[in-house]
């Protein structure tokens, strides 16, 4: 896009979570010259999410440690941040969007980047339960360390064993909790790991005191003298003074819902982050796109998707040609072992254990479809995941016999 052409042009972002702030200052860099506005419904100045449930949960920092730009770096770039404001919904037709107070925003561009929510379970006994929380946003965090402090005894349940419970788990065992975690399927990751890594943080948690409780699933909540009483379908029940819903998210697409965009598992979006609407991008967990390397749609619930996505939308966005291509990477802190996951696993046919220890705390986990390399689990191990990323990107195949062979170093010339 020529400088005179994006000179009076004004992209809103609702959004400013790693996606909408990464997209925000990319535009720049590409050359957008005209106006970038920023809406977020979070007062405070945007910050890094991952954290929350890990470091941030656990330890005495000030968000401050964890902001994504300083506020002196929005207005050097001349983002114009809206923090504290909610969109109640988008005129498609006139090109506006429309906050909750009633104000009224134009734009010649619009992007959303509007992320997810905790998913809230529908149990009966829920809304009157005590101290139960969900953990997406610095609040969250604040209102369970308030109720930590408030509760000598700190028992604390966990409805969810996926990452995001297990992590919240491993956190407040750190701060000197009693915590239980319920997973209503047979395995915790169940949804996300071989069986064998679901042992191995099943056993991580259970040393470090944490009682993991597998095939419960909650059917109601009674809060009697303060306490929550939590009862599960096979006539089980746990007590708790403070409850941490850990299920899963929605994704927040109503907005793009109510004015009619394509919605699949998500706002399904092409190769260069447009949806249905030539002047409506989307980008981040929200979003529904192609993956060309796994040829076909997903959806991913991570800071690499949304920063990618981030940079193909502002390319897009100054009339350049980007698509998205990229090979979908994650990690999860628990305690003191470090787990990096790159590529996406679904449909595996085959999975191999290398271990490169005795004490089983540095391994890693390879998923094949056939002879097709998927995905790569490392734990405590960079190297095995940057091999897995290298190959996974290249499409090479692996030599799975030398992969096996721990007498063989893992080196990418070995493998082949």
């Amino acid at each position: 896009m020529s400088d005179h052409s994006s000179h009076d042009k004004t992209c809103v972002i609702i959004g400013a979570s790693h996606a909408g702030v990464n997209l925000a200052f990319s535009l720049r860099k590409e050359g957008w010259k005209g106006e970038i506005i920023l809406f977020d419904k979070d007062p405070i100045l945007p910050y890094h999410r991952p954290p929350l449930s890990k470091a941030y949960l656990s330890s005495g920092d000030t968000l401050d440690k964890y902001a994504l730009k300083s506020a002196e770096s929005y207005e050097k770039e001349d983002i114009a941040l809206q923090l504290g404001f909610t969109v109640a919904s988008i005129r498609r037709e006139e090109k506006t969007i429309v906050l909750t107070d009633g104000s009224l925003q134009r734009y010649d561009k619009l992007v959303l980047a509007t992320g997810a929510r905790p998913l809230i379970p529908s149990i009966p006994g829920l809304e009157t339960a005590n101290n139960v929380f969900a953990l997406r946003t610095a609040a969250d965090v604040k209102h369970i360390r308030k109720a930590l402090q408030m509760d000598t005894d700190k028992r604390v349940v966990v409805i969810g064993g996926g990452y995001i419970g297990l992590e919240i788990a491993a956190s407040l065992r750190k701060l000197g909790a009693a915590v239980s975690v319920l997973e209503r399927e047979e395995r915790v990751l169940a949804r996300v790991t071989a069986p064998e890594m679901s042992d191995f943080f099943q056993g991580l948690h259970t040393d470090n005191g944490v009682d993991i409780h597998t095939s419960k699933n909650v059917v109601s909540i009674a809060a009697k003298d303060g306490i929550n009483i939590i009862s599960c379908s096979d006539g089980s029940s746990f007590t708790a003074d403070i409850l941490i819903l850990g299920v899963g998210i929605r994704i927040n697409k109503e907005l793009a819902e109510d004015i009619g965009l394509d919605i699949e598992n998500g706002i399904k979006v092409n190769a260069s982050t447009c949806t249905s609407d030539d002047d409506i991008y989307a980008i981040g967990d929200c979003t529904y796109h192609y993956n060309p390397h796994y040829d076909r749609f997903v959806r991913l619930e991570s800071v690499q998707n949304a920063v990618d996505q981030a940079k193909v939308a502002a390319a897009a966005l100054c009339d350049k040609a980007p698509t998205y291509d990229a090979i979908p990477w994650f990690w999860s802190d628990q305690y003191n072992v470090k787990l990096q996951m790159v590529g996406l696993s679904n449909g595996y046919t085959q999975s191999f254990l290398r271990k490169e220890d005795d004490e089983g705390i540095k391994f890693s986990f390879w998923y094949f479809k056939g002879d097709e390399l998927l995905a790569v689990d490392a734990v405590n191990n960079a190297k095995a995941y940057v091999i897995g990323t290298k190959f996974i990107k290249e499409n090479k195949k692996i030599n799975k016999a030398k992969l096996m062979d721990t007498s063989v170093p893992l080196k990418p010339a070995n493998l082949l």
